[in-house]
C-alpha cells in the first residue's frame, strides 16, 4: 500500500512502532519451532515437556489477553503496550540464561504474558489512530509484522543451528528482547488513542493527538466531534438502561452485538482450529516427521516455509482495501481446506508405504512377549515408532528395507524414560548419524513423499497468510462500538489463545492417537465448518467508520438493508464551497 499523500507521516510511524508487538508475537511463534529441535535433545524432553514448553506461553497469553480489556479501558492503550514490551524483554532474558527446563518454562510463561497483552491491544490501538480509508491496511500491517517475525525467526534459527547447540537455542530465544526493548523506549514518545482520551473527558489532549495524525485541522476537528457525539450518545444510553450494568451484560442484551461478538470469536476460533499454530510452532518437527532427519536441514526448510508466510502476508496488506474483508476471508479459508487435505495425504502416503522390518526375534505366543524386547518384534517402521520406547535404525539408502527397530537409550533425566537421540544398543547407539551411515529415526520414518508434506505446508501458508491471518484481527478491531470494544476485543482475543492452547497442547499427542494424517483431516473438518458459517454470517466492513459498523449486524446478512442495498454511513463528510460539514442520515 502506497502512503496516502494527504496523511501525515506520523500516523504511519505510530502504526509501525505499534506493530513491533506483532513482530514479537511472530518471532516467538517462529523461533520455538527451530529451537525445540535442539532443546528437546539438549534437555532430554519428552513429548509432554515439548508440548508444555510450547503451550505455557500460549496459556499465559490467554490469561493476560482476558485481563487486557480491563487494563486498556482503565489505564489506556499506550501504558499497556509499554508494560507488554517490558514484560517480553524480561522473559527473553530469563529464557536466554535458563540452566534447566523449569527456568525455561518460567521464561516462556513471562513472554506469554507480554504477548497476551500486546496481541489484544496493538490491533485495537492501530484501528483507533488510523484513518478510515487506510484502517484495514494498517491493521493488516500488524499481521505482516507477525509473519515477518516468523520469517526472521526462521532465518535466525537456521544461522544459529551451526553454533554449539546449547548456545544456539539460548541465543534464539534471547534475541527477541532487543526489539521488545526498542518498542518500550519508542512508546514513551507515542500518543494515547484519541478515542480513549475523549471517553475519559480529556478533550484537549485528544484534539492535539488528532491534529498530529490527521491531514488537516478541519478533518481532525470533524473526527473529534463525531467521536465525542458517539461517546455522549453511548453514555446517555448507558444511564437510561442501567449505569450499574457491566459491559458484558449490555453486550449480551443487544442482539446486533451478540451476533458481532459471535462472528468475531468464530473468526479467531476457526483460524486456530484449522491448525495454523501447529504449522508454525511445529513446522521443523513436522518436516522431520516427513522424513527430513538432519536438524539443520529441517530448520532451513522451515525457514523456506516461513518465507511463504511472510511474502504472502503482503498480499493481504494489498488486497484488504481492494477486495474487502469478506471475500478475502472466504477465499483464504477455502485454500486452507485444500492445503490441509494435501498435508494429510502426504502423511497418509508415507504411512502406507512404511519400510518393512524383519523381526529380530521369533515369537509364537503372547506369553513369550512378556520376556522379549517389544521393539525387536515389530514388522514395520510405522509400528516401531508408534511405541514410545522404540526407534528405527536404518541405512540412508532407499528403499530402507534393511532397518531395525531398537530400544531407545535410557535417559539420565528423572522425568523422561528414554534418551531419544540414540538407541540403547546396536549401530545407532552413538547418535543420529554414525560413521557407518546408519540413521536413528525416533518418531518418524524415511519416505519418498516428504515433498508432498513440504508442498502442503507451503500451500497452507500461501492461502492462510493473506486472509485468515490478518482478517480475524482486522474485523474484530472494526465491528464493536467504542463502549464495548475493549471488552469484546479482549473476549475474541482470549478465544484465539484458548483454541491456540488447545491445538498446540494436543498436537503431538493427537498424532499418536489418530495418526498424523488423521490430525490434519480433523483440522480440515473444522475449517470446512467455519467456511460454511462465514458464508452466511460474515458481513463486509470495508469503508465503514468505526462508529457505525454495528449497523451491519442489526440489518440483513452481508450488511444489506431490507431493500438489498448497502446501508449508508450514519456520518459522512461532504465538501461544499470548500467547507467541510457533517451530514447525518
Amino acid at each position: 500500500m502506497a502512503l496516502e499523500p494527504d496523511q501525515p507521516f506520523f500516523v504511519y510511524t505510530v502504526s509501525l512502532l505499534s506493530a513491533i508487538g506483532g513482530f514479537l508475537f511472530g518471532y516467538d511463534t517462529g523461533i520455538v519451532s527451530g529451537a525445540m529441535v535442539l532443546i528437546k535433545k539438549q534437555l532430554h524432553l519428552s513429548d509432554f515437556w515439548q508440548e508444555l514448553i510450547v503451550s505455557i506461553t500460549i496459556g499465559m497469553a490467554w490469561v493476560f489477553s482476558c485481563l487486557a480489556g480491563y487494563f486498556t479501558d482503565k489505564f489506556g492503550r499506550r501504558p499497556v503496550i509499554l508494560v507488554a514490551s517490558a514484560i517480553f524483554t524480561a522473559g527473553s532474558v530469563v529464557m536466554a540464561f535458563a540452566l534447566e527446563k523449569w527456568t525455561l518454562l518460567i521464561g516462556r510463561g513471562i513472554v506469554g504474558a507480554g504477548i497476551g497483552l500486546a496481541s489484544m491491544v496493538v490491533p485495537m490501538y492501530i484501528a483507533e489512530v488510523a484513518p478510515d480509508e487506510t484502517r484495514g491496511a494498517l491493521v493488516s500491517l500488524n499481521n505482516c509484522f507477525i509473519t515477518g517475525g516468523q520469517f526472521v525467526a526462521a532465518l535466525v534459527a537456521g544461522f544459529l543451528s551451526y553454533f554449539d547447540h546449547d548456545l544456539a537455542w539460548r541465543l534464539m530465544l534471547g534475541i527477541a528482547g532487543v526489539p521488545a526493548f526498542l518498542q518500550f523506549v519508542g512508546f514513551f514518545f507515542m500518543p494515547e488513542s484519541p478515542r480513549w482520551l475523549i471517553k475519559k473527558g480529556k478533550d484537549e489532549r485528544a484534539k492535539q493527538v488528532l491534529n498530529r495524525i490527521r491531514s488537516c485541522d478541519q478533518s481532525a476537528l470533524l473526527e473529534f466531534k463525531m467521536i465525542r457525539d458517539n461517546c455522549i450518545e453511548e453514555a446517555e444510553k448507558s444511564v437510561l438502561q442501567n449505569s450499574s450494568t457491566n459491559v458484558l451484560a449490555k453486550v449480551l442484551a443487544s442482539q446486533p452485538l451478540r451476533r458481532a461478538l459471535f462472528v468475531g470469536c468464530a473468526l479467531q476460533a476457526v483460524a486456530q482450529a484449522s491448525g495454523i499454530n501447529t504449522v508454525m510452532y511445529y513446522s521443523a518437527t513436522i518436516i522431520q516427521m516427513s522424513g527430513i532427519y538432519e536438524e539443520t536441514l529441517a530448520i532451513w526448510l522451515a525457514a523456506a516455509v516461513a518465507s511463504v508466510n511472510f511474502i504472502c502476508g503482503f498480499l493481504g496488506f494489498y488486497l484488504v482495501e481492494r477486495t474487502g474483508r469478506r471475500k478475502l476471508t472466504l477465499g483464504s479459508l477455502g485454500g486452507v481446506i485444500i492445503s490441509l487435505l494435501v498435508l494429510a495425504a502426504g502423511f497418509q502416503l508415507a504411512e502406507y508405504e512404511s519400510p518393512s522390518i524383519q523381526p529380530m526375534q521369533p515369537f509364537n505366543s503372547s506369553s513369550q512377549l512378556t520376556n522379549l524386547d517389544l521393539c525387536s518384534v515389530q514388522t514395520s517402521c510405522r509400528d516401531c515408532i508408534a511405541r514410545p520406547e522404540c526407534g528405527f535404525c536404518f541405512n540412508d539408502n532407499p528403499p530402507w528395507s534393511d532397518g531395525s527397530c531398537l530400544h531407545a537409550a535410557p535417559s539420565t533425566e528423572l522425568d523422561s524414560s528414554w534418551d531419544i537421540s540414540r538407541s540403547a544398543t546396536g549401530m545407532c547407539s552413538n547418535g543420529t548419524i554414525v560413521p557407518e551411515k546408519k540413521v536413528w529415526a525416533y518418531g518418524w520414518c524415511p519416505t519418498k513423499y516428504a515433498w508432498v508434506t513440504i508442498m502442503g505446508l507451503c500451500l497452507y501458508l500461501f492461502f492462510f497468510s493473506p486472509g485468515m491471518g490478518p482478517m480475524p484481527w482486522t474485523i474484530n478491531a472494526e465491528i464493536y462500538p467504542f463502549w464495548a470494544r475493549s471488552a469484546c476485543y479482549s473476549i475474541s482475543t482470549s478465544v484465539n489463545w484458548a483454541f491456540n492452547l488447545a491445538v498446540s497442547l494436543t498436537f503431538l499427542s493427537l498424532t499418536k492417537a489418530i495418526t498424523r494424517y488423521g490430525a490434519f483431516y480433523l483440522y480440515s473438518c473444522f475449517a470446512i465448518i467455519g467456511w460454511i458459517y462465514f458464508a452466511f454470517e460474515l458481513p463486509e466492513t470495508r469503508g465503514r467508520t468505526l462508529e457505525n459498523v454495528e449497523e451491519l449486524f442489526r440489518r440483513g446478512k452481508k450488511g444489506q438493508d431490507s431493500e438489498g442495498k448497502r446501508p449508508v454511513s450514519s456520518v459522512s463528510v461532504t465538501t461544499i464551497n470548500s467547507q467541510t460539514s457533517i451530514v447525518k442520515h
